[in-house]
């Protein structure tokens, strides 16, 4: 996906925009960029597995109930 959206960029192209990138951020403060890029992706991640958890437990609840009231 990231590579479709390059789309025909060159290797000098690439390097421009990676100087350019420090130039503007420095070198310190692109790890720190990056570790908060990733702890925003971990946590949409488990925000979307949570809300995938509480789609699928009423139908289990629900479940056990049926089960429970027929025995």
């Amino acid at each position: 996906m990231i590579l479709s959206l390059l789309g025909n960029l060159g290797t000098t192209e690439l390097i421009i925009i990676v100087f350019v990138v420090l130039l503007l951020f420095g070198g310190k403060k692109i790890p720190e960029l990056m570790k908060g890029l990733g702890k925003g992706v971990r946590s949409f991640k488990q925000g979307m597995n949570d809300i995938e958890e509480e789609i699928k437990r009423p139908v289990d609840e629900e479940a056990k109930g049926k089960t429970e009231k027929t025995e």
